[in-house]
């Protein structure tokens, strides 16, 4: 029989939202203020959901474990598939001190910590957001930002908070390909939309980023080399995606930012170098920071070597980001199991949804074409070019997996309590209560994107979940509904820095396990104040800079 979605079981939206609202606050509360392990508050998150699913939405039992479950294999793969390979290759690299190699060369090109964040966590993150996305780029400048000594909590949530700009577009515009095609969205007008919100914030967030670590003096030192981070970026990203579409717009600004502030670097250098790796004020993993060691001067032939095993990720993770390959690959092999007893089982019901739509559960196991093969197999070759044993680089596999074991556990735990959310629609009734708000919808509309991702860990995610809600609601109050699909994009990028699959990813590139807490804590203030920000800017295009007047 199929179940229909209520979305206020209570007959009060003030109590069903509160009720709604119990599974993100008891994981939230387990990991920032009772220090519990992050599986251990997933876990508890995700029990609690179970319990409002089922008690309180009238959910059938048997449905909701396996919306769990659906949402387990989906942590598995591709989330955890991902962490685990980049993981894999990080420990390869480190093994035969080719790692140390790279951060010497990273050194060389500048000694000034500010700056290597905005090379690093910044701009190459925006690089392999825009390729790969599903916490890829935070895996990979993470792990690299603690390669050259900054403290764990510095490299985890400054990654974090970088990644932030590119999400929109992020694995060759996902997000925003899957926001039209699913809700009936123009593709060119809403992308170029979101080109419109984004680059404001392009600029600001490297200069958020520095102030964050150094402060504010420290941020006005570098503060050339920020604009040029950040003008570089802006720009090809708003022409990228008002003039040729969604797919290369992050990867295009990404090269050309990188490039600017090498080119740049030639001809300007700040005048104190900033040397400490640690966070400015309280950065509660400073005891953990190594003394920095000196710069080696290192032979052409081994920066090359060291570098390898990079270009081959980054032209790895680029190709399996193409649309043709995926589809060719899945070809191949993507066997697709509905979940029997889910699968068009549930109704989405109005005004989520025009007329009643069956929600589709199909677990595709789309292994070849999955992200994590493709750096699992240039972790491989880049093995392979490093002189590695055929045994050695299996041992040194289970070893990482090893490693990674209660990361990936947890993993599996947030995206079952996010699916479970999505089937039972306690995350609608979230949604529905920033939908009520009336002229204040634009700001709050962007909110309820910063939610979506905040609660699924994706985008893509947030977008198929209230795109439809954005809409609707946008239509009734006589706003734009390209605006404000571009707004539940935009606003979602910055719930990115604070979903939990992320922050998991986080700790995990940095070794800082059981410290997933620490990260949340530090980064919830800065993830709160660019969504205010960015719903503030949404607001002033609806009604001081109308939407039309900006387009082409």
């Amino acid at each position: 029989m199929v179940w229909q979605q209520i979305y206020d079981p209570m007959n009060s939206m003030w109590v069903s939202t509160l009720l709604a609202a119990i599974p993100v606050v008891v994981m939230l509360v387990g990991l920032g203020f009772l220090h519990m392990k992050a599986h251990l508050a997933a876990g508890a998150g995700l029990v609690a959901a179970l319990i409002i699913a089922v008690f309180v939405y009238n959910m059938p039992a048997e449905m909701a474990g396996k919306a769990a479950l659906m949402g387990g294999f989906t942590g598995l793969l591709p989330i955890g598939w991902i962490v685990l390979n980049i993981i894999f290759l990080h420990q390869l690299t480190e093994q035969n001190g080719s790692f140390k190699v790279l951060q010497d060369s990273l050194s060389g090109i500048t000694e000034d910590r500010r700056i290597q964040l905005l090379l690093i966590a910044f701009s190459f993150g925006a690089f392999f957001e825009g390729a790969a996305g599903f916490g890829t780029p935070v895996a990979v400048t993470a792990a690299i930002l603690i390669g050259l000594g900054f403290s764990p909590l510095a490299a985890s949530g400054l990654s974090l908070i970088a990644n932030t700009a590119p999400v929109a577009f992020g694995a060759l515009g996902t997000p925003v390909i899957t926001l039209a095609k699913v809700h009936g969205y123009d593709l060119m007008e809403v992308t170029a939309m979101i080109g419109r919100q984004l680059p404001f914030f392009s600029v600001l967030v490297p200069f958020w980023l520095i102030w964050a670590f150094a402060g504010r003096k420290g941020m006005m030192e570098i503060w050339p080399a920020i604009l040029v981070t950040g003008l570089s970026f802006a720009i090809p990203q708003y022409l990228v995606s008002n003039f040729i579409g969604p797919e290369l717009v992050d990867i295009i600004a990404a090269i050309v930012s990188m490039t600017c502030l090498v080119v740049f670097l030639r001809f300007w250098q700040p005048k104190k170098i900033w040397t400490s790796a640690s966070l400015r004020g309280k950065d509660v993993s400073a005891s953990e920071v190594k003394p920095p060691q000196p710069v080696v001067q290192h032979s052409r032939s081994a920066l090359i070597a060291a570098w390898t095993p990079w270009v081959i990720l980054s032209v790895f993770v680029f190709i399996w980001g193409m649309p043709s390959v995926k589809t060719w690959l899945n070809s191949i092999f993507a066997p697709a199991f509905p979940m029997e007893g889910l699968h068009l089982m549930i109704e989405k019901m109005p005004p989520v949804v025009a007329n009643p739509t069956k929600e589709g559960a199909i677990y595709t196991l789309n292994l070849l074409s999955a992200t994590g093969t493709g750096i699992l197999l240039s972790a491989i070759i880049s093995a392979l070019v490093m002189k590695y044993s055929p045994v050695a680089i299996v041992r040194t596999f289970f070893k990482t997996l090893w490693l990674v074991r209660y990361s990936l556990l947890t993993i599996v735990l947030m995206l079952a309590l996010g699916t479970l959310c999505r089937y039972s629609g306690t995350d609608t009734t979230l949604g529905l209560a920033f939908a009520n708000t009336g002229m204040f919808y634009p700001f709050f509309g962007t909110l309820m994107g910063w939610l979506g991702v905040a609660l699924t860990g994706s985008d893509t995610a947030s977008n198929v979940l209230f795109g439809g809600m954005q809409k609707v609601a946008a239509e009734q109050l006589g706003l734009s509904p390209n605006l404000m699909g571009a707004a539940n994009s935009s606003g979602g990028v910055m719930g990115k820095m604070i979903d939990a699959q992320s922050i998991v990813v986080a700790s995990t590139a940095t070794r800082w396990f059981n410290h997933e807490g620490d990260i949340l804590r530090y980064v919830f203030f800065h993830s709160i104040a660019l969504a205010t920000l960015m719903g503030l800017y949404v607001t002033l295009q609806a009604y001081v800079w109308p939407f039309h007047l900006m387009v082409n």
